[in-house]
């Protein structure tokens, strides 16, 4: 069939054509929303989950309905070991014109924008773009106090335009833990205020015990969201609608084949999709299709998405995480890793804590190691030979 026409969107973020089984998180995301702007307590939320479930993509529809009611919204992506203050500034400062638009300049909205620059000049954050000649307000330099001084303002200027903030972080998980301790904290600071500032940010599974480590009420802050695998309905819905609406259809084989090579996940499901898309020669795609579908999207897989992380790892990060693999889909045992090394649990926690830095594996509970990359331990066999264990 026409690959012009082919509906599937495998990539980074990218909304796939079926947004399939996620509608009672964006809901429920909604629900805090509004109540947060009707003046009421709401939590802010936290998305985590494995890579490809798509993290993203919700993260980006709350954000675009939210600002389809009115919200000022404003997105960042955690840099790797980056700086908050560093990550935050632009778009705070976004914020800030957003709000300006279309009014003269509030009491709230000018306190808002000294507090911004202080607190920009005080952690040294070099940001050209702010027009400002105020006589700028004194912060202590503890970035808890002083971002939490800084939100509150924000939140005055929203609440003077009766709306809301909204800040989207991806990635969180790559934020220092004194940043993302200083985070929560001044996030407890304006929700014990009750300013309009709400937080939603995404992250692999690790970022729960991360958020929990930083501070003990963390679970209490937020709401934490789990980001799984489709269940059979909703995969068969994300991979047999888009086509449908273009009058092709699947055989009922055909979509049993997929969804078990791709085990529900969405990212791997849009992949799939373009790929029987792309080999029919018209309705319905066939079984046969879809067995060649897997062989083409393994292989693009291989060389494009597993690749890259591949490539990231020394020698000894490879060895341990092709013995994980060897293993099965996990999650693992921290001692059946290391024995499967031929070495001793302490001698491979330096390994394992690399990993879980770099974000290519975590631990679901005490002593268990599992792969953030869904299917990654299938790769593993399949293009790293056991002669480098």
């Amino acid at each position: 069939m026409d690959p012009r026409t082919n509906p599937y969107s495998p990539g980074a973020g990218s909304r796939p054509p079926e947004l399939a089984g996620r509608d009672e998180i964006i809901e429920r995301a909604s629900i805090n929303l509004d109540r947060l702007r009707n003046g009421l307590q709401a939590r802010s939320v936290v998305l985590y989950g494995l890579r490809g479930v798509g993290k993203t993509v919700l993260l980006n529809t709350i954000v675009a309905n939210a600002e389809a009611s009115g919200f000022i919204t404003v997105s960042l992506e955690a840099p790797e070991d980056g700086s908050l203050p560093q990550s935050l500034i632009p778009p705070l400062h976004a914020a800030l014109r957003k709000l300006s638009i279309g009014v003269f300049a509030s009491d709230a909205l000018k306190a808002a924008k000294r507090k911004l620059l202080s607190f920009s000049r005080v952690f040294r954050v070099k940001y050209e773009g702010f027009e400002l000649e105020l006589d700028l307000e004194a912060l202590s330099g503890d970035l808890a106090y002083d971002l939490g001084e800084v939100l509150f303002s924000i939140g005055e200027a929203a609440k003077s335009r009766n709306t809301a903030l909204l800040i989207s972080i991806d990635e969180l998980q790559y934020v220092r833990e004194s940043d993302l301790r200083a985070l929560i904290t001044s996030l407890h600071q304006i929700s014990q205020k009750q300013q309009p500032v709400f937080v939603i940010a995404a992250g692999l599974p690790q970022l729960v015990g991360q958020m929990g480590e930083a501070k003990s009420y963390a679970e209490r802050l937020f709401v934490f969201e789990l980001i799984g695998p489709l269940d059979t309905a909703a995969a068969t819905d994300a991979l047999c609608k888009p086509a449908a609406r273009l009058n092709v259809d699947f055989e009922e084989l055909a979509v049993s084949k997929v969804l078990s090579e791709t085990k529900g996940y969405p990212y791997f499901i849009q992949e799939w999709g373009r790929h029987c898309w792309n080999k029919s020669q018209s309705s319905p795609v066939t079984a046969e299709i879809a067995e060649l579908a897997t062989d083409l999207a393994q292989a693009e897989l291989d060389q494009s998405f597993f690749r890259v992380r591949l490539d990231q790892l020394t020698p000894i990060e490879r060895r341990y995480m092709r013995a994980m693999a060897e293993l099965g889909a996990g999650p693992h045992r921290s001692g059946d890793i290391a024995a499967k090394l031929g070495r001793k649990v302490t001698s491979v926690a330096p390994i394992r804590s690399a990993l879980i830095k770099k974000g290519m594996i975590y631990s679901p509970n005490h002593g268990d190691t599992a792969f953030t990359v869904p299917l990654f331990d299938a790769f593993m066999k399949r293009t790293v030979s056991d002669m480098n264990l």
